[in-house]
């Protein structure tokens, strides 16, 4: 009898999901902050130096100074700033969606340090004589654009005015100076230049006894306005020097954005259409529940504040591939239990029940590999590793939880009774209960395959591809990007074809001379160019200014210094050393060390893999690089844990293990039995990862790239190298212990008879 109710409420949930999702998203959407990556924007780290010497930096000045910046970046309009204090002395600025970046750069690096001085760089007064917050854009008796300023003591200016007054003509004037520097600048050898240093510098030919000044220069309406805003804001308590900066224009943002999420949506459609046509109705269930983690993971972006990044959305995208892997090992689960004779119902429970472990260690180990690159990421890589987080934790609610309870609204409901094709099962397949067939004994699509029997053969042909590895990488190394170098990198998005030889040439006329240039887009519209040297906030201006005047180009420039280019190297290194180290723990926690030390080995391998490609492909290895490597650490350990938990499950049925038939028997069978999910699951993934690769931004093509390797290749470790070295520790403990128990003996008490 069919129990209608059960129905209803699934048609009934269908109906309010679609409805929420239908009339919330738009606005979810709409509030979530983006990137500077997705909008167009910079992020600035700059290093805290003393202003003055002596001067210590302590918490108290870091605060001071990211209070003194937040305050110019009201002045910049931007709505929602990200000053972030980092270490000791560093302070990280982000603003996305600021217009004009130029500008902001110098509005936040100007320490605004406004001193009066005579023509010999004597100071006369300082910032402290101006009442705060009473510098004004004002005109001047000839109209022209001025800064008027208010001054504290009246009578201490009439005493300057004095003194500038008695030193006679030609020495009688009063320098305006902002940001004077000690032993570098002077009066005498900037008036010669014909734009100097100072502000201006009026003849004061008598005493004045007022408390309002005016600043009088050749100022544009913008520039005036700037520099009383700037006066205004105050004067840093610190010097700023730049060590590591990036910006992206709108136009860069907008193409990454709208090329990203068409990825998205073609690699999810493709996911979605394998899991109906493979896994039948169960597919159609993981369908809905994967739309409802996509929408709950971008809802909670939106309560979080997160800051959406390119890397971050290809982190959901990939979170889709990586999320369906709890509905396939349920489901193949599932499939086991009703070839075995189990009615749809019990194959529903018992399914449910044997694969939550496994999808539980699965994502823990992910969930690792996630937060060791969110403590050692930087901040676009930070975003990747937020929305992989949030993605594990929305995937083991929605397809462990929900799917469950949907697929279990239909199941319990009867109306699959004897309908096993709805789950992709052949009634030929299906053996009788009364055969007391266990799953182990299930015939798979790769039983004639001997995975244990040709080990060593596997052994020496991956021992063979790392040499070759290691041969590449010695005699090509590394295309590394300034993230790992130091150095400037700059990219043009120009509305007409682009050459390397009309790029180079622009370059010149600003004196940057490189031949490292790269053209790319499908129109050739994009050139990136890599240069040795670190640019300053100037030539980064000048550069920015001029490719949109001659290319009618917008332009990125990042550039890092060698500082923080050593510390990427060393915190990527740390980062990948401390998830081996976890994963270690983790596994020998759950497991045993044999298999942790085996599993490591193999997702080492699958990491070392990427790296000789990379090098023989020459492809970039930039920050993301180390994203992708991570993420691989957790997926390939993922792949490794399903096949230890199936073998786990096999040795436990057994309850001890005799010979080298016995061992062989337990992983030839886990890995035949796994392989499927094995498959499907690398598939999966592929399909997201391969959308990005032909329909995604350029910027994350080598991330992609790098995951796509990664991923197939952690899938052949996990099968030929973790299983097999495995297989090689159990034959040596079978030599010497005789039998290996893999169940817990319970104690015998003193009073049971001894046999």
């Amino acid at each position: 009898m069919v129990k209608r109710g059960r129905i209803i409420a699934f048609l009934c949930f269908l109906v309010l999901a679609g409805g929420l999702l239908g009339t919330t998203t738009k606005d979810i959407l709409g509030n979530i902050k983006l990137g500077l990556d997705l909008q167009g924007g910079f992020e600035v780290l700059y290093e805290v130096n003393p202003a003055k010497k002596g001067q210590k930096i302590d918490s108290e000045v870091m605060a001071s100074t990211a209070e003194a910046l937040d305050r110019r970046v009201n002045v910049l309009g931007v709505s929602e700033p990200n000053i972030q204090i980092e270490g000791d002395n560093r302070i990280r600025v982000q603003l996305a969606g600021v217009e004009n970046q130029n500008q902001a750069r110098e509005v936040l690096s100007t320490e605004a340090n406004l001193t009066f001085r005579d023509a010999n760089d004597n100071i006369m007064m300082d910032g402290s004589d101006l009442v705060e917050g009473g510098a004004d854009q004002t005109f001047d008796e000839n109209g022209k654009p001025s800064v008027s300023l208010k001054l504290k003591d009246s009578n201490k200016f009439r005493e300057v005015t004095e003194k500038i007054v008695a030193m006679g003509p030609g020495n009688n004037v009063l320098v305006i100076w902002l940001d004077f520097e000690e032993g570098k600048d002077s009066f005498k050898e900037e008036i010669t230049k014909k734009d100097p240093k100072f502000i201006s510098a009026p003849t004061v030919s008598q005493v004045f006894n007022q408390d309002t000044v005016s600043i009088v220069g050749s100022f544009t309406v913008e520039e005036a306005k700037q520099l009383s805003d700037i006066l205004d804001a105050g004067a840093l308590p610190v010097k700023l020097d730049e060590i590591y900066s990036t910006s992206v224009g709108a136009s860069f943002g907008e193409q990454a954005m709208d090329k990203t999420v068409i990825a998205g949506i073609i690699g999810v459609a493709a996911v979605f259409l394998f899991m109906i046509f493979y896994y039948r109705f169960p597919g159609f269930i993981a369908a809905i529940t994967l739309t409802i983690f996509i929408y709950l993971t971008v809802l909670v972006f939106d309560w979080m504040n997160v800051v959406l990044t390119l890397p971050g959305i290809a982190a959901l995208i990939l979170g889709v591939g990586m999320a369906v892997d709890a509905n396939i090992i349920t489901y193949e689960r599932i499939r086991e239990e009703i070839k075995v004779g189990r009615s749809i119902k019990n194959a529903f429970k018992a399914g449910n029940e044997s694969s939550f472990s496994t999808v539980t260690d699965a994502n823990l180990t992910t969930l690792l590999a996630g937060a060791v690159l969110f403590f050692y990421g930087t901040s676009s890589v930070k975003g990747f590793a937020t929305s992989l987080i949030i993605g594990i934790l929305g995937s083991f609610i929605t397809n462990v939880y929900l799917s469950r309870w949907l697929l279990g609204l239909w199941v319990n409901s009867g109306i699959f009774n004897n309908k096993p094709g709805w789950f992709g099962v052949k009634r030929s397949e299906i053996h009788d209960l009364s055969e007391n067939v266990d799953t182990l004994d299930l015939p798979t699509r790769f039983d004639r395959f001997d995975f244990v029997k040709h080990r060593r053969k596997f052994f020496v042909f991956s021992g063979a591809i790392l040499a070759i590895g290691i041969i590449v990488l010695a005699v090509f190394r590394l295309n590394l990007g300034i993230d790992f170098t130091s150095g400037t990198r700059i990219e043009v998005l120009s509305d007409k074809a682009l050459t390397k030889e009309t790029i180079s040439a622009e370059l010149q006329k600003m004196d940057i001379d490189t031949d490292d240039i790269i053209i790319s887009g499908e129109d050739s519209n994009i050139g990136v160019a890599r240069y040795k040297g670190v640019l300053s906030k100037e030539e980064i201006a000048e550069v920015k200014t001029h490719f949109n005047k001659e290319l009618n180009g917008d332009t990125n420039v990042s550039t890092v210094t060698p500082t923080v280019g050593k510390e990427i190297a060393k915190n990527a290194l740390k980062a990948l050393g401390l998830a081996v180290l976890g994963l270690i723990i983790f596994v020998t926690f759950r497991f045993q060390f044999h298999m942790a030390v085996a599993a490591v080995i193999a997702l080492l391998y699958a990491v070392f893999f990427i790296i000789p490609f990379f090098s023989l492909t020459r492809l970039e290895v930039d920050i993301t690089f180390i994203a992708a490597l991570l993420t691989v650490v957790g997926y390939s350990i993922n792949d490794t844990i399903v096949t230890f938990d199936r073998m786990r499950e096999n040795m436990q049925k057994r309850k001890r293990l005799k010979s080298y038939e016995d061992i062989a028997d337990v992983v030839n069978t886990s890995l035949r039995q796994t392989l499927g999910r094995s498959v499907n699951t690398v598939l999966m993934v592929a399909l997201t990862v391969i959308a990005l690769m032909i329909f995604g931004s350029e910027s994350i093509l080598s991330f992609s790239i790098a995951l796509l390797v990664g991923l197939v290749v952690g899938t052949y470790s996990s099968i030929f190298i973790a299983a097999q070295l495995w297989v090689e520790w159990k034959l040596k403990e079978l030599n010497k212990k005789g039998t290996i128990i893999t169940y817990k003996e319970k104690p015998k008490h003193s009073d049971e008879p001894q046999v």
